[in-house]
């Protein structure tokens, strides 16, 4: 089995790379973190010229037609680079709620503005770290809960919100987020380039997502597909945070030598490949489970999850420590892959929970 990407989808991980490169230095990053705003417009705006956020959209609604791959090599760009834009929260989440379970007058509405970048979208889905249950509620179409953390939720225009219904069984629904009943607050975070939000709700208008089938399988499905893209956001992160570290133990001198060249630094940087290219495999493992929709995917999911989650903290913060005492300052740039590495490690479920899934996961395949 051919585990590589093609030359097309190799092309556009390159022209992502020269793009990036370009226009997202990490002084664009430093920015968004120096200023008021949640992420950078003019870079959002570029993003959406290349018709990034329509990639994995079909034709029928305005998109590009790819598929997940295309996807995936796109993911690792831009955690390599960091970009401080939404395009997780409303590409790997809102988007792809909305595609899959959708019924077609919601298709027809959302997709195409999501597409052409109109419309920015997240999923509200924990009521708070440690919170046992949902406690949202929908009555006669009026949502009423709090949310949070909500990724990129005081930027997006509307949310993917997990909901009791009328019957009490937990379902998906769409709210506005611009609209009636809906009050948004900026919470302050590890990485405040990626913004994550409070949202409260009080009788906000919500119309349930599609034909409200089991939302506990539609998560699910949602969440593991999430995964696999996060993961190479995180591999991306991690060459980028590996590379950083290499370029600098290499001008550095120590008593007349590269700090490169002392063995205690080699068994870092050894140590830190080895987990990227664990990583890696994993998320190879995971993109080809997606794109095939394979029974494993779930399997898949959570060990790409898991192990590019471990991979990036721990690069993250060898990085920081194979430059010395001025890694831990504000003027270099260490700091903002190990920002970033504890952002992603909870954006859609903790590390804790996405390890009992795979234990979960092993179990069951057994």
């Amino acid at each position: 089995m051919n585990f590589e990407f093609s030359e097309e989808q190799l092309f556009i991980r390159d022209q992502a790379r020269n793009f990036l490169s370009q226009e997202c230095k990490l002084s664009v990053v430093r920015s968004v973190l120096d200023s008021d705003t949640s992420f950078d417009r003019k870079l959002w705006q570029k993003v959406v010229g290349l018709s990034w956020t329509a990639m994995a959209i079909p034709e029928s609604y305005g998109g590009l037609g790819l598929g997940y791959l295309e996807l995936c090599v796109i993911a690792e760009e831009l955690g390599r680079s960091l970009a401080p834009i939404p395009f997780s929260s409303s590409v790997y989440l809102a988007t792809e709620a909305l595609k899959s379970w959708g019924n077609e007058e919601q298709k027809q509405n959302y997709l195409p503005k999501l597409a052409a970048g109109e419309l920015i979208g997240t999923l509200a889905l924990s009521e708070g770290l440690g919170a046992p249950t949902v406690a949202a509620q929908v009555h006669d179409g009026a949502l009423s809960g709090t949310k949070l953390p909500v990724p990129d939720g005081d930027v997006a225009n509307f949310a993917v919100v997990s909901a009791l219904g009328d019957t009490g069984a937990v379902g998906l629904y769409l709210v506005d987020l611009e609209g009636t009943g809906v009050e948004r607050e900026t919470l302050s975070s590890m990485d405040p380039s990626r913004s994550q939000a409070r949202v409260i709700f009080d009788g906000a208008p919500a119309q349930l997502l599609g034909g409200g089938v089991s939302s506990a399988d539609e998560l699910a499905q949602l969440l593991d597909r999430a995964a696999v893209l996060l993961a190479f956001e995180q591999i991306g992160g991690c060459q980028s945070a590996m590379d950083m570290g290499i370029a600098y133990t290499r001008e550095r001198y120590a008593f007349g030598r590269p700090v490169a060249s002392f063995q205690a630094i080699k068994h870092k940087f050894a140590d830190m490949y080895v987990a990227l290219e664990l990583a890696r495999s994993n998320a190879y493992y995971g993109a080809c489970a997606l794109s095939s929709d394979a029974p494993d995917l779930p399997l898949a999911a959570a060990t790409a999850r898991v192990s590019a989650t471990d991979a990036y903290y721990m690069i993250s913060k060898e990085n920081i420590q194979a430059h010395g005492g001025m890694g831990f300052t504000w003027e270099f740039d260490c700091h903002l892959h190990y920002r970033r590495a504890q952002l992603l490690s909870g954006l859609i479920g903790t590390q804790i929970q996405w390890k009992e899934h795979l234990a979960t996961r092993l179990l069951k395949a057994a």
